[in-house]
């Protein structure tokens, strides 16, 4: 049986030189690898006592959806500004060359639900932070952050000091 690292396909100088792009794509294209992610993930999630997953835009959706389903808990969406259709909150976090917004529907977490947050990777950790400082401002306790990768070299677990943070799959690099 495979690794979950064999199913990753990595993509050398792109965006530029010297920086090695991990594709998840090619993890959701084989039906194994999909799989194997997903169980991963969950598998994180063992004996944990939680309410609610919270995935980012888009990869957030699809590893954390499968993982909600399969638990039956309930899934937020943590959408790009103006994605949503009631009232919102939202949050403004730091790129590498601007600024980016999230939002989430007012009402998505109710004050002292446990929410575990999902994404496909952690690089500077900006989105995910972002995202937490919304959950908290609506009462929810962030219980877990879980990410299928991890580029270490990108110090994104800094921003996230003092949450319980793992990945599935962790690269030394950027």
């Amino acid at each position: 049986m495979k690794k979950i690292e064999d199913y990753v396909r990595s993509i050398p100088d792109f965006p530029e030189p010297g920086i090695i792009f991990r594709d998840v794509t090619s993890i959701l294209q084989d039906p194994d690898g999909l799989q194997l992610s997903i169980d991963l993930i969950q598998k994180k999630l063992e004996g944990l006592d939680f309410d609610v997953i919270a995935g980012t835009e888009s990869r957030g959706f699809i590893f954390g959806m499968p993982v909600a389903y399969n638990l039956h808990k309930a899934f937020v969406p943590v959408r790009k500004k103006g994605k949503l259709p009631c009232e919102t909150i939202s949050k403004e976090y730091a790129l590498e060359y601007g600024t980016a917004t999230i939002e989430m529907h007012k009402d998505a977490v109710r004050p002292g639900q446990k929410v575990v947050v999902i994404d496909d990777l952690i690089a500077t950790g900006g989105t995910i932070e972002a995202a937490i400082q919304m959950i908290e401002e609506l009462g929810g306790e962030v219980v877990k952050v879980v990410f299928l990768m991890e580029l270490a070299g990108l110090n994104g677990r800094e921003k996230l000091a003092g949450y319980d943070v793992e990945s599935v799959i962790c690269y030394e690099g950027k």
